[in-house]
């Protein structure tokens, strides 16, 4: 009894190993490459093959995963780097890589630590690149440098198996004294365009009161000439309307004087009745539109004229016919 137990102790610990060297066998031989990821093969020692995303098989104790390469675009982030421009001024530059492995032979096989070797590279490169720019130049080709980089660090990294897709300069850090002079020059800016704008506007206004006062003084002159014109034209029509009562007037002591004589003439009135009808033609003279009355000074003496004008008609009518 005691044999048989020992024997099935035997069996179940041999079928224990031999499960447990089955699944390690198994596990060895099956792989499952996950997405965005490959893996290369090397078999005694030598580049076999590059398995891609899935189920693979290899070879127990003949083949094995010599490298697993994430196919993925990966950014590298570098501390900043000391570079002298062209005019001597040492800065910092803080850039980031954007690559991607597209051949995972050439990136396992190519060069010793790859990511060591582009962050030299990318070193190297801005230094040559910002070591032909001024500072101000520095500070406002950003696009400039970084087309300039990814060119070159592209063309460099080809023969490892990684295509460099993008290199962006996150910050420019100047020394100290160069960013305070940078701070005064641009306040200084700023207070010139804000001097400016200042002028500008003074200019303005001053140009607007101009223009305001001229136009006033235009009106104001327009409106004295308008006004002269008026008076004038007023006075004019006074001194018509002055003459043309003045010739009213003395057409009607015409016309009296003319009746006065005919009424003498037809009879032999005394120094009263002319009297009367004189001041009747005087009293229509006065009803008239004239605003001016001009009176003879002979006019004090109408009586004696009258009275000559009696005598002179009394002579004519004792005076015999021939």
């Amino acid at each position: 009894m005691d044999d048989v137990m020992a024997i099935f102790n035997v069996g179940t610990f041999l079928l224990i190993v031999g499960i447990i060297v089955l699944v390690a066998l198994v596990s060895s031989i099956v792989r499952i490459v996950p997405q965005g990821s490959v893996y290369v093969i090397e078999r005694l020692g030598a580049y076999s093959r590059t398995w891609e995303t899935g189920l693979r098989f290899k070879a127990p104790f003949f083949d094995r995963i010599s490298k697993r390469v994430s196919i993925k675009e990966q950014v590298l982030d570098f501390n900043p780097q000391p570079v002298i421009t062209k005019d001597n001024v040492t800065m910092q530059i803080d850039t980031i890589v954007f690559f991607q492995v597209v051949d995972a032979k050439l990136f396992a096989y190519g060069v010793e630590r790859p990511i060591s070797a582009i962050e030299n590279l990318t070193a190297t490169t801005l230094r040559n690149i910002v070591g032909d720019l001024e500072l101000d130049q520095t500070l406002t080709s950003r696009d400039i440098i970084n087309t300039k980089i990814t060119s070159i660090l592209d063309a460099a990294t080809d023969k490892w198996g990684i295509k460099v897709n993008r290199v962006e300069i996150r910050n420019i850090i100047p020394p100290r004294e160069i960013q305070d002079a940078m701070e005064r020059q641009m306040k200084a800016e700023r207070d010139r365009r804000e001097a400016i704008l200042r002028a500008e506007g003074e200019k303005r206004s001053a140009v607007l009161v101009a223009e305001g006062e001229k136009e006033s003084r235009v009106l104001r002159a327009e409106g004295e000439k308008l006004s002269h014109i008026l008076r004038a034209e007023a006075e004019a029509e006074a001194l018509v309307k002055e003459a043309q009562g003045q010739a009213e007037a003395i057409m009607m002591l015409q016309k009296a004087t003319a009746d006065s004589i005919k009424l003498l003439n037809e009879s032999a009135p005394d120094h009263r009745v002319l009297m009367l009808k004189s001041f009747e033609a005087m009293e229509k003279v006065a009803d008239g539109k004239a605003t001016k009355l001009i009176i003879p000074s002979e006019m004090q003496a109408l009586g004696g004229l009258a009275a000559t004008l009696k005598e002179i008609v009394s002579a004519s009518g004792d005076t015999p016919e021939s």
